[in-house]
């Protein structure tokens, strides 16, 4: 049998692992960035073999916990995006303000730093005192970081860049203090962010909401994932709600296609039209 058949049999045993003994699922994921990842984590943990991960998968919780944050995706920066940030303030957020008040689910937030810049941009136009955001990750150790809202002093100068360049309307400074060269952002974000605990792949919808973000997530998985995680975008959406994909991703080809209108091509931002 070819090396790369033996490769695939390795990686379908690790997946089907993971999921039966921590309920994570992987198993409808992109298979090539997946592999991708599962190789660099077998290098790095000095694995000579895919198969030979499975047995501490099953019996270290160190080790699985390692290796489920390595397979999820957890690239994260402070406005990623600029121009999309201020597409948000100035096409999204004016529609947001005529509800009384605002559900927002962020899906896969990863470490907290676009949910933060979401925080920052409600402030900013005064209705985050009547929002709600609910941001959810499957990766416990990713929400864990979130929920501290601390992070590396040496990527500030770039966070505050791309700040500046969304339309920022303050002195970056005003949102954190520094200490142990780490940047503690202020705890009035937090006070209305929810982090929790969601599984894309596995778990359910949410009541009614009026904006979901979920940026750069769906081009890890294949299509039947990325079909069933739209549709529950679009059953956890109330009518007129807002979705927003990564910009290299899109709802052209799914099932749900033809319940939204286009907000902006360039930024992959939907608007629901119908139930």
């Amino acid at each position: 049998m070819p090396a790369d058949e033996i490769e695939e049999i390795q990686i379908s045993l690790l997946v089907d692992a993971i999921h039966k003994r921590y309920g994570y699922d992987f198993r409808n994921y992109a298979r090539a960035s997946l592999k991708r990842r599962i190789r660099n984590f077998a290098g790095a943990s000095n694995c000579e073999t895919i198969s030979a991960m499975i047995s501490p998968l099953l019996h270290d919780a160190s080790f699985a916990a390692k290796l489920i944050f390595a397979l999820s995706v957890t690239v994260s920066e402070m406005f990623r995006d600029p121009e999309f940030f201020r597409f948000l303030r100035d096409q999204v957020i004016p529609y947001l303000k005529t509800y009384p008040f605002v559900r927002i689910w962020h899906a896969g937030c990863s470490t907290g730093e676009e949910v933060y810049s979401l925080a920052i941009v409600l402030q900013e136009e005064g209705i985050y005192d009547r929002a709600t955001i609910f941001a959810t990750d499957f990766n416990d150790l990713a929400l864990d970081k979130a929920r501290e809202g601390i992070y590396s002093l040496e990527k500030i100068k770039a966070y505050t860049s791309n700040y500046q360049r969304s339309g920022g309307a303050e002195s970056f400074t005003k949102y954190y203090r520094t200490g142990y060269d780490a940047a503690i952002l202020d705890a009035t974000l937090k006070k209305n962010i929810t982090f929790a605990n969601h599984n894309l792949a596995t778990d359910g919808v949410f009541s009614e909401v009026h904006l979901v973000l979920c940026r750069n997530v769906l081009i890890y998985f294949d299509k039947n994932l990325q079909d069933r995680t739209l549709g529950l975008f679009h059953e956890s959406l109330a009518h007129g709600g807002v979705l927003a994909l990564g910009s290299k991703e899109s709802i052209q080809f799914a099932q749900v296609a033809d319940f939204f209108k286009v907000m902006s091509t360039k930024w992959k931002i939907f608007q629901k039209t119908s139930l």
